[in-house]
C-alpha cells in the first residue's frame, strides 16, 4: 500500500496522521473538561485534578506538534480528487471545515500553552523541556487573554469537529460512497483530477483571523476600569531622641517609598508558584545611628485581596487559604536593629486572625538620601491555619517564601 496520496486515494502517512489526530482530540478534549470540573477541597482531590490537567496539557502540546507536521505534509501532498466534483458548494464547504480543523489543531493548544507559560500554577507539562515559552513573559494579563482565547478557540474546534463528523456520516448513510473508506482503508475512488483548490484554505484562515481578533478584543481588560497595581506608602514622623547628637537629628527623618514589590512563593505539586500583592502600604522610620539598640520601626499594611498567585489566585484567596472575604488585610509591625553588616526587623504578622512572631533579615544599601532594601523570610502556612485540608506537603508546601524589595528616600 502506497505511503503517499494519489488522485484517487489517501496514502498510508496521511491516514496515520488523520487517525492519530482524531485519537488525541477525543482524549484531550474530554480530559480537560473532566479536570476542570473536579473539586479540589482536599489534598487528594487537588492531586487528582492537577494530574489530569498535566496529562491534558501534555497531550495538547503533542496535538500541536502533530498538527504542524500534518499540515506540512498536506501542503506538499497530492489531494485526492473530489468524489462528487459537480457538487462545488458542498466540496467548498467540506474543505473549509477541513482547513478550519487544521487551524484549530494549532491555535487551541498554542493558546493553552501560552496561558500556561505566562502564569505560575500547578499541573506542569510532563516533559523535560521546562514550562516556559520563548518571548512569553510571566504576566497575569497575558495569561488572562490567552486563557479566554483558549476557551473560545476550543468551542470553534468543537463546532468544526461536529461538522466534519456530520459530513463523514452523510457520505456513509446518504451518499453511500467511498469517502470514509478512502481514509479508513485507503480504498481508491474513481480517478479524477487531483484537487488543488486554495480558496477554502484562504477563507478558513481569514475566518480564524476574525475569530482571533474578536477573542482578543473580548479578553482585553477594560482600560477605563483597570486599576494599576500600587504600592501605597504612608510616611511616618521619626521620633527624635532627646540625647541624640546633632548629626543624628539631621539624619533622622521620614522615609518615602518610591518603588517596591512584595512577593511570595510556594511549592504546589512539586513546582514553585510565585505571586505578589499589588497593593500595600509602609510606614517607615529609620536612622543609621541606633537609639536604645534600635534603628527605627516599620508597619506594613497589606491588601490581601490584591494577591496574584498565577493560575491559582482564586484558590489562594478562598476560604481555605487567605480567606480575603473575612480577612481583607494583613499587618506586619516590627522594630529595626542592626544585625552584623545587615539589619533585621523583629515583630509580628497579623494574618487571617492569627498573630505570629516574624523575623525579617534584610540588607540596606545607602546612597546619599536614598536607600535600597532587600529582604526575605520563610513562613509556615500552618501557623495561620491555611490549607488545613492540604496536610500533605506534596500537594501544597508548608513553607512560604516572602520577599520584599523597595527603594526609599528621606526628604532633605
Amino acid at each position: 500500500m502506497q505511503a503517499r496520496n494519489t488522485a484517487a486515494s489517501y496514502g498510508r502517512v496521511s491516514r496515520i496522521f488523520h487517525w492519530l489526530t482524531a485519537a488525541l482530540i477525543l482524549t484531550t478534549f474530554p480530559l480537560g473538561m473532566i479536570a476542570g470540573n473536579l473539586p479540589y477541597a482536599t489534598s487528594e482531590e487537588l492531586a487528582l485534578k492537577a494530574q489530569l490537567f498535566s496529562i491534558h496539557k501534555t497531550l495538547g502540546v503533542t496535538v500541536f506538534f502533530v498538527a504542524l507536521a500534518r499540515i506540512l505534509w498536506a501542503l506538499t501532498e497530492t489531494r485526492p480528487a473530489p468524489i462528487h466534483p459537480g457538487r462545488k458548494l458542498e466540496t467548498f464547504a467540506a474543505e473549509l471545515v477541513h482547513w478550519s480543523l487544521y487551524a484549530s489543531l494549532v491555535l487551541v493548544p498554542l493558546s493553552g500553552w501560552i496561558h500556561h507559560a505566562a502564569v505560575e500554577g500547578f499541573a506542569p507539562i510532563l516533559w523535560p523541556f521546562g514550562q516556559n515559552l520563548p518571548f512569553v513573559p510571566k504576566s497575569e494579563s497575558i495569561g488572562h487573554i490567552f486563557g479566554i482565547m483558549h476557551g473560545i478557540f476550543t468551542k470553534i474546534l468543537l463546532a468544526s469537529l461536529v461538522l466534519h463528523i456530520a459530513g463523514a456520516l452523510k457520505h456513509v448513510v446518504i451518499d453511500r460512497d467511498v469517502t470514509l473508506a478512502r481514509m479508513v482503508k485507503g480504498t481508491p475512488s474513481q480517478a479524477g483530477t487531483p484537487h488543488q483548490a486554495r480558496a477554502p484554505m484562504v477563507v478558513a484562515l481569514l475566518l480564524w483571523l476574525a475569530a482571533g481578533f474578536g477573542a482578543w478584543t473580548i479578553s482585553r481588560p477594560d482600560p477605563t476600569n483597570a486599576a494599576a497595581p500600587t504600592a501605597e506608602v504612608t510616611v511616618a514622623e521619626a521620633p527624635t531622641a532627646p540625647a541624640a547628637p546633632p548629626a543624628a537629628e539631621a539624619a533622622a527623618g521620614s522615609w518615602q517609598v518610591e518603588s517596591g514589590s512584595l512577593a511570595l512563593s510556594v511549592q504546589q505539586m512539586g513546582s514553585a508558584v510565585a505571586g505578589s500583592f499589588a497593593t500595600w502600604s509602609a510606614d517607615i522610620t529609620f536612622d543609621e545611628t541606633p537609639t536604645d539598640g534600635t534603628n527605627g520601626a516599620v508597619t506594613v499594611k497589606i491588601d490581601t485581596t490584591s494577591l496574584s498567585l498565577g493560575s491559582v489566585s482564586d484558590q489562594a484567596k478562598g476560604a481555605d487559604f487567605f480567606d480575603v472575604a473575612n480577612y481583607p488585610a494583613a499587618i506586619f509591625t516590627a522594630t529595626i536593629r542592626e544585625d552584623g553588616e545587615a539589619y533585621i526587623a523583629e515583630g509580628s504578622l497579623d494574618l487571617r486572625g492569627k498573630t505570629i512572631p516574624v523575623t525579617l533579615p534584610f540588607t540596606l544599601t545607602m546612597t546619599g538620601t536614598g536607600a535600597a532594601m532587600k529582604g526575605e523570610t520563610t513562613l509556615d502556612r500552618r501557623d495561620f491555619a491555611m490549607g488545613e485540608n492540604y496536610n500533605d506537603e506534596s500537594s501544597v508546601g508548608f513553607p512560604v517564601l516572602v520577599t520584599i524589595e523597595l527603594t526609599a528616600r528621606r526628604p532633605e
